[in-house]
């Protein structure tokens, strides 16, 4: 990977990282049209440190009450049912258990299977599905104060179904929200929350990879990474503001127009489906 490759990549990341389109399927779709290497797990899950930076940034006074609250509920147990901050620390917790046991069950499957470009047209097109008939039939009568620790699972699930490329961590995590009732917005929030420990975790876990045999070099990785956090902010906060306004159709007539022209590019065999080297 080159320069302009990263920089472009990161850019990709960061304006798709908190739509409900893909991020992961968006970098590797990008580099297959563009004739590049496959950019692999490792990349995508190291320039996620900029997104989530952003997030984490964005959400600070947020996240500052919710850490507050939490350490303190540790001296005082009986406290976090009470406490809304408090709550909201342990449930994001609780929603993180799934992506982190599934996502060491399938390392391997996520770094080649699951980057098969005809899996993540279907994903890319089931899922959007998904999305808009959660959010056309859903109600719109929960915030987050509603949440229980089974609907945190139910959310945690669902985030963990976007370690397959095109399913989308935010979308995944959306759909469900929508489906119990949340709110758009206080759907979007709590699976950007939720979206913290997993992201920084797999990051983190994925930097010994750069630089490796199969995976890109430091310098692009580092500057898609500062790319994708200036660019994830300032989607997050568009992104917040539009979802109380209007719905996530737009997104959903996106997801299944990328889907099918990946399938007929394929079927076409315009495009392979394991373009690149899977890394």
């Amino acid at each position: 990977m080159n320069w302009l490759e990263g920089l472009i990549l990161g850019l990709v990341q960061g304006l798709t990282e908190f739509l409900p389109i893909s991020s992961s399927a968006h970098l590797r779709v990008t580099a297959a049209f563009a004739g590049w290497d496959d950019p692999g797990a490792a990349f995508t899950a190291v320039t996620q440190i900029g997104t989530e930076t952003a997030v984490v940034l964005y959400f600070r006074k947020k996240i500052w009450r919710i850490l507050v609250a939490w350490f303190r509920s540790l001296r005082r147990p009986s406290t976090w049912r009470d406490d809304p901050d408090s709550r909201m620390g342990w449930l994001v917790i609780v929603g993180t258990l799934p992506i982190a046991i599934l996502g060491l069950l399938f390392e391997d499957e996520i770094e080649h299977a699951f980057r098969d470009l005809r899996l993540i047209a279907m994903t890319l097109i089931v899922f959007g599905i998904l999305l808009g008939v959660a959010d056309y039939l859903g109600k719109r009568e929960r915030d987050l104060d509603h949440l229980t620790v089974p609907h945190g699972i139910g959310f945690g699930f669902a985030q963990a179904l976007a370690l397959i490329p095109g399913v989308s961590r935010s979308g995944g995590t959306i759909t469900a929200g929508r489906m119990l009732g949340y709110k758009r917005e206080d759907a979007a929030e709590y699976a950007f929350l939720l979206a913290v420990p997993a992201v920084f975790a797999s990051g983190f876990y994925q930097l010994t990879d750069i630089g490796g045999d199969n995976a890109p070099d430091w310098g692009p990785t580092i500057v898609a990474t500062i790319v994708a956090f200036a660019v994830g902010y300032a989607v997050i906060a568009w992104l917040m503001s539009y979802i109380k306004r209007r719905s996530f159709m737009p997104f959903v007539v996106y997801r299944l127009a990328l889907g099918a022209l990946i399938l007929i590019l394929v079927a076409a065999g315009a495009l392979d489906p394991d373009a690149g080297p899977a890394v």
